[in-house]
């Protein structure tokens, strides 16, 4: 049977009951103006690809919904343009989520410096508080660990970390003020 010589009607209806090769020829009949329909859209072939691809299987999906009475091409390219919209949208989308990570991770080296400046200085300021607070204040400053993990690193009540790291943030605050470091 040649399949590319049936109306649409009957490729619809034969691919509805499950006739693969009128799928097909559905296929073959309209793969080459659906492609043109949306290539305009994309640089990339592959993307080309695969909106041709993906708008088929939303029309294959979807076909037993299609009104014979009218003509299948129209309905087609409306699926195939509406996929081609989604397909440019979800690129921009990734595209804005590869900026904001770029954006993100981008150090600037003058801002490395600075950065790198300040934990020098933060870590002298450190070295110079009393044994009884500078331990405390690594932890807490430099590894950037919660007062009960302080507590448990070191056998000391949460209370008494506490303590210790507000009275480190005041000698540190005083040591910054007066520029003191040995």
């Amino acid at each position: 049977m040649d399949y590319l010589n049936l109306t649409e009607k009957e490729l619809v209806t034969r691919a509805v009951a499950g006739d693969e090769m009128a799928y097909r020829a559905i296929y073959q009949l309209h793969e080459k103006a659906i492609r043109s329909r949306v290539s305009g859209y994309f640089v990339w072939k592959a993307d080309v690809d695969d909106v041709v691809s993906e708008a088929f299987q939303k029309a294959f999906a979807n076909l037993a919904a299609f009104d014979t009475e009218r003509e299948l091409r129209p309905w087609l390219n409306t699926i195939a343009t509406r996929t081609a919209l989604d397909h440019l949208d979800k690129i921009r989308r990734e595209d804005e989520k590869k900026e904001v990570m770029e954006t993100l991770t981008e150090t600037d080296p003058e801002e490395e410096v600075i950065r790198d400046e300040n934990h020098q200085r933060l870590m002298a300021f450190i070295e110079e508080l009393p044994p009884l607070y500078k331990e405390v204040m690594v932890k807490y400053m430099i590894e950037e660990l919660e007062y009960e993990k302080i507590a448990n690193e070191l056998g000391l009540e949460l209370n008494t970390v506490r303590t210790r790291i507000r009275r480190g943030k005041q000698h540190l605050a005083e040591m910054m003020l007066r520029g003191e470091v040995q």
